[in-house]
């Protein structure tokens, strides 16, 4: 028999090839009176269970998770875990839940549901749902929070480059935005390692250049987005998350950002139509839904996800790496 000390039931899915993993059981219960309360919550007392849900080996450094909460001011609320940081906001995290809700029972084309709410620690977003004729989910469509540009044209120096200008711009996340030809890099499954060392190099040298600015917001980007223009309204997208992680899915709040940028320079207005493919062709839709008072832009991320397990994550009181493990 085995002896176990903790177990957790969980329902897998990818968005564009990107995991999330929506914890339904096993996690204490997080008070507060908000979901970024309750986030906190967990960070403060329970962060050795993030490791456990999502580092080796029941996971890998590119595993995000997904933890359902209550809510006062939405359908729902839920925050998300990563392999390093607590994230915000995430895009394809939210597309994976709507297809979790659908794939329990929890939502169907019976119900005549085809939207719901859902806070985050970012702010409440709302979720739209396509159903097809036989009642699958066939597209998630999510209006994000505000996002706006916050620097055009600031300029870095990389080693072997030179001069790359960067713009900064946030969708529920800070993303240094680098056009991928300023640094001779195609966006392809076999150059994902020459982007991962460009990409943490640019992160590093980005934050650096915005602490010397001291202009206030931000202080820092999370991730770099590199983006390979193929049309007026339509690029390729790589996210580089981390030196050994990055996203597969074109990036919710990634292209949440880059339509903010668009906005800014002129190139996209509201309504109109923006294609974000990953590296393997798969897309998001997006476009401008429509402007706040501040000038933000409220972006709108139109994709789907895939269930690929349901399962109970499971530790043994004996198991030598019980805790997980993590290898940069």
């Amino acid at each position: 028999m085995l002896d176990l000390n903790a177990s957790f039931q969980v329902i897998d899915s990818h968005t564009a090839g990107h995991p999330t993993r929506v914890i339904l059981s096993g996690i204490p219960a997080l008070p507060g009176k908000s979901v970024r309360e309750r986030r906190d919550h967990f960070r403060d007392r329970y962060d050795h269970l993030r490791p456990l849900l999502l580092h080796e080996p029941r996971g890998h450094a590119a595993m995000v998770g997904l933890i359902p909460t209550s809510s006062d001011v939405a359908d729902y609320g839920a925050f998300f875990i990563s392999s390093y940081i607590y994230l915000n906001m995430c895009g394809h995290g939210t597309i994976g839940y709507a297809k979790t809700l659908a794939a329990s029972g929890q939502l169907s084309a019976e119900s005549g549901i085809e939207r719901f709410t859902l806070e985050t620690p970012a702010g409440v977003v709302t979720v739209g749902l396509t159903w097809d004729n036989s009642g699958e989910l066939a597209g998630v469509r999510l209006r994000n929070v505000p996002s706006y540009a916050a620097i055009e044209g600031m300029t870095i120096t990389v080693d072997g480059i030179g001069a790359v200008p960067v713009d900064v711009a946030y969708g529920g996340m800070w993303y240094a935005l680098v056009n991928a030809k300023d640094v001779r890099l195609t966006l392809e499954p076999d150059s994902v390692s020459q982007a991962l060392r460009l990409g943490t190099e640019i992160k590093a040298l980005a934050n650096v250049a915005l602490k010397l600015r001291g202009e206030g917001e931000p202080s820092e980007v999370e991730s770099v987005v590199f983006y390979d223009e193929t049309g007026p309204n339509a690029a390729v997208h790589l996210v580089v998350l981390a030196s050994n992680k990055f996203d597969r899915s074109p990036c919710g709040t990634g292209t949440s950002a880059r339509l903010a940028q668009l906005y800014r320079k002129g190139r996209l207005a509201v309504g109109e139509p923006y294609q974000a493919l990953n590296i393997f062709g798969v897309p998001f839709h997006g476009r401008i839904a429509e402007t706040n008072s501040d000038g933000a832009v409220i972006p709108e991320i139109e994709g789907n996800a895939h269930i690929t397990a349901f399962s109970t994550i499971v530790r043994e009181r004996t198991d030598p790496l019980a805790s997980g493990f993590l290898c940069r």
